[in-house]
């Protein structure tokens, strides 16, 4: 669902908003929508393939094993019962 908003903004405040979104390729209208989903948190943002490479190293990162020195299992002869 989506609602229709009218705006009334200065020239100032709406070349400013033209000026952006020329550079990001898209319409003033679009470049709104899209500023306020990603400011409220409203659209999950998508990530390249090397943000997404770059998370599961950090994710790899904190897995790994421990190596005590000692069994630690519950086959363990040294637990008294």
């Amino acid at each position: 669902m989506s609602q229709v908003l009218t705006l009334e903004l200065s020239d100032e405040a709406y070349r400013a908003l033209q000026q952006q979104a020329e550079i990001a390729g898209i319409s003033v209208s679009k470049w709104i929508t899209t500023s306020l989903h990603q400011q409220y948190g409203l659209e999950k943002k998508q990530q390249t393939e090397a943000e997404k490479e770059a998370a599961r190293q950090r994710f790899r990162h904190h897995a790994g094993a421990i190596d005590l020195g000692y069994a630690t299992g519950a086959d363990n002869e040294s637990v008294e019962w």
